[in-house]
């Protein structure tokens, strides 16, 4: 399976504000890569399986797509081996 569209990922570029943090309910292991958003919380699906940061990096990457944003510019702030997690996106304005 490819990376995901750009085209197939909702527009988050709203949160690419300095110092934000993102809140994130993660789903790995699941059967396609998807961003939704839902009472006030991203859920996020990926496929990769929770071990050694391996889900937490697709997350990251996935969440970066949908931003329309670098990798580097999103750091993980809590929840490095739970579901929920905070990521804080540390780029430009």
């Amino acid at each position: 399976m490819g990376k995901p569209k750009r085209k197939d990922l909702p527009d988050l570029g709203h949160l690419c504000v300095p110092g934000a943090e993102i809140a994130v309910r993660a789903t790995p292991k699941a059967a396609r890569n998807a961003v939704v958003q839902a009472e006030g919380v991203l859920k996020v699906f990926v496929t990769a399986a929770p071990e050694n940061g391996k889900a937490t990096e697709a997350i990251r990457s996935l969440l970066a797509t949908a931003m329309g944003t670098a990798v580097s510019n999103l750091e993980l702030r809590r929840g490095a081996t739970s579901r929920d997690k905070v990521f804080a996106y540390t780029g430009p304005g």
